[in-house]
């Protein structure tokens, strides 16, 4: 069966402002204020260790005993306020809807842990739509590692051979390459077309667009 694999955080939804508000969280903790802002709402997609390590690196405080000190408070904090500003992008219900309908399986393939994306799928109402959900602590290994994609892939219902991944960053495209398969990268999120660097097999400007990439990229 064909297959799309989507990312979340970026690619299906803004988390962004919600992701910084954690963080910021912990600084205030320790005295420090509000360390990060709308601007850092990239660093904020590669995960809550990247957004203390450039939070941290600002007071020149960067060690790792550091940041993993503060990473389970940052989980707390955001699984305490994890749908406050997030809001999906426009068209996401009504693109992974008009998918199923043509007969593909969709799955999501987060780094994101478990937990936290099966809550935040919940609260945003599209849980249903995806036959499998795999985040960065499903396995013993993460993005951009390929088990993780296959998985995502296989607990679906789909063929790796005929499915494709929908991303935001180089992690996802880097997770393509090591599953063998297309990457399709959006340009709505905070880097726009600046992931064309990237070279991916495809750009996506609008979920209106998805079914119609989806025919062309597994025809």
């Amino acid at each position: 069966m064909r297959t799309v694999v989507f990312d979340l955080d970026g690619t299906l939804a803004d988390t962004s402002a919600d992701l910084l508000a954690a963080a910021n969280a912990c600084f205030r903790g320790l005295g420090h204020g509000d360390l990060l802002g709308p601007g850092d709402a990239l660093t904020a997609f590669h995960g809550g260790r990247a957004m203390l390590r450039l939070g941290f690196s600002r007071l020149g405080q960067a060690d790792d005993t550091l940041i993993d000190a503060q990473y389970p408070v940052l989980l707390e904090a955001y699984g305490a306020a994890i749908a406050v500003h997030t809001r999906l992008y426009p068209g996401v219900v009504e693109a992974v809807e008009a998918l199923r309908r043509d007969g593909f399986a969709v799955a999501i393939c987060t780094n994101k842990p478990e937990a936290l994306a099966e809550e935040l799928t919940l609260r945003l109402g599209i849980r249903g739509l995806f036959g499998a959900l795999i985040g960065a602590d499903t396995l013993p290994t993460r993005k951009p590692d390929a088990a993780p994609y296959i998985a995502a892939v296989e607990q679906a219902g789909g063929t790796l051979g005929r499915s494709f991944l929908l991303g935001d960053t180089e992690t996802d495209r880097k997770t393509g390459i090591a599953a063998g398969v297309p990457v399709a990268l959006v340009t709505f999120g905070p880097e726009g077309r600046g992931v064309e660097r990237l070279q991916p097999d495809a750009l996506l400007d609008h979920f209106d667009d998805l079914p119609q990439l989806a025919a062309r990229l597994l025809p």
